[in-house]
C-alpha cells in the first residue's frame, strides 16, 4: 500500500525564500541535530531493554583507522556466520553530529526489534555526510560502507548476502545518505529509508547554513565541483534514465511538518513521481527530533518486514 499526502507545489520563489533561511534555521535547530554518545570497545555486549546488542570495530583500509559500529541480532547472545538460519539485514545511518550508538541509546529500538527477525548494524559515519570527502583524503565514508562494512558483515554474521534481503535507512544526514546509496548502488539494497532526511544537502555550504554547510563544504567541495555534483540527489533523480529507474529501490519517505527539512522533503517526492519512481512519501506532525524518529523506526520496521515477505 502507498501512503499519498497531501502536497503542495513548490514553486522557485519558494526554493529561494528557504535557501535564503537556512543559515537561520540551522543555527536554531542546531542543537536538537542528534546528541552524541561515546564510542564502546569491541565486542562488548551491551543489553538495552533485554535485547542485546554488540560493540564491534572494523581495521578499515580505506579509512586507515578502527571503525565502530553497533550490530543487534535476533535474540541471541551469540551469532555468527555457521549458524543455520541467516537473516535480512537493515543498515541505520545516524545523523550529522551523531554517532553509530544513537539509534540504540535514544529510541526504543532494541524493544521495537523484538517483533522481527533482523540484523540490525548501525555504521559511524562521522560528519562526513556518508561520502567520499572532496577534502579529507582518510574520510571514505562511502566507499567504507560500500567496500569493507557490508563484506564484513555477510562474512561475519549469518545474513541472507542479496539485495531483496539487504535495506538501508537513516535520519537527516542519514536518511540523505540512504537515499544516495540507492540511487548509486541499486543492486546493493531493495528498500531505502529516509526519515526527515537532509535530501537537499548539497545545496549546503558555509554562507547560507553556517557550522552544517561548512560540513558539507568539506565533504564535497567547491559548489561548482564535480564531487558536488555527484552527491546530488535531485541532480542525479532528475538526469536518470528510465531504465536505470526500474532497477531502484523502493523508497520509504517521510518528513515532520514542523521539520524545518519539510519543504525539501516535498520537492523531493514531486520529483520522485514525476520519474514513476515506486514509493511511498508519509507526512506527520512532528519536527526535527528525537520523538520523531523514535516513531518513524517502528513505522520502518514494519514497512521492512512487509517488503521482506514480499
Amino acid at each position: 500500500m502507498v501512503w499519498k499526502a497531501v502536497r503542495v507545489k513548490a514553486d522557485k520563489d519558494h526554493r529561494m525564500k528557504a535557501n535564503k533561511q537556512l543559515k537561520i534555521i540551522f543555527v536554531v535547530v542546531a542543537a536538537l541535530v542528534f546528541g552524541v554518545s561515546g564510542y564502546g570497545q569491541k565486542s562488548v555486549k551491551g543489553v538495552t531493554n533485554g535485547s542485546p546488542y554488540f560493540e564491534e570495530k572494523l581495521n578499515s583500509k580505506l579509512m586507515g583507522r578502527d571503525m565502530p559500529y553497533r550490530i543487534i541480532v535476533p535474540g541471541v547472545a551469540n551469532i555468527d556466520a555457521a549458524s543455520k538460519v541467516r537473516y535480512p539485514v537493515i543498515y541505520l545511518l545516524h545523523g550529522l553530529y551523531g554517532h553509530y550508538s544513537n539509534w540504540t541509546d535514544k529510541t526504543k529500538l532494541t524493544e521495537y526489534f523484538r517483533s522481527y527477525k533482523f540484523i540490525i548494524v548501525m555504521p559511524e559515519g562521522g560528519n562526513g555526510w556518508y561520502s567520499d570527502s572532496a577534502t579529507a583524503a582518510a574520510d571514505k565514508y562511502e566507499s567504507y560502507i560500500v567496500k569493507e562494512l557490508i563484506p564484513e558483515i555477510d562474512a561475519k554474521y549469518p545474513t541472507i548476502v542479496d539485495r531483496e534481503h539487504r535495506i538501508i535507512a537513516g535520519l537527516s544526514m542519514g536518511g540523505y545518505g540512504s537515499i544516495k546509496f540507492g540511487i548509486k548502488y541499486p543492486s546493493m539494497f531493495s528498500l531505502v529509508g529516509s526519515f526527515s532526511g537532509a535530501v537537499n544537502a548539497a545545496a549546503f555550504n558555509e554562507k547560507n547554513a553556517g557550522a552544517i554547510g561548512k560540513t558539507v563544504d568539506a565533504a564535497f567541495g567547491a559548489d561548482d565541483g564535480p564531487a558536488r555534483r555527484s552527491n546530488d540527489i535531485f541532480e542525479m533523480l532528475k538526469t536518470i534514465s528510465p531504465d536505470a529507474v526500474k532497477g531502484l529501490p523502493y523508497v520509504y519517505l517521510s518528513c515532520g511538518t514542523d521539520d524545518f527539512l519539510f519543504q525539501s522533503n516535498r520537492d523531493l517526492d514531486q520529483i520522485i513521481i514525476e520519474k514513476k519512481i515506486t514509493h511511498e512519501y508519509r507526512e506527520h506532525p512532528g519536527a526535527h527530533t528525537w520523538e520523531f524518529w523514535d516513531d518513524q523506526i517502528r513505522e520502518f520496521l514494519a514497512v521492512a518486514d512487509r517488503s521482506i515477505k514480499k
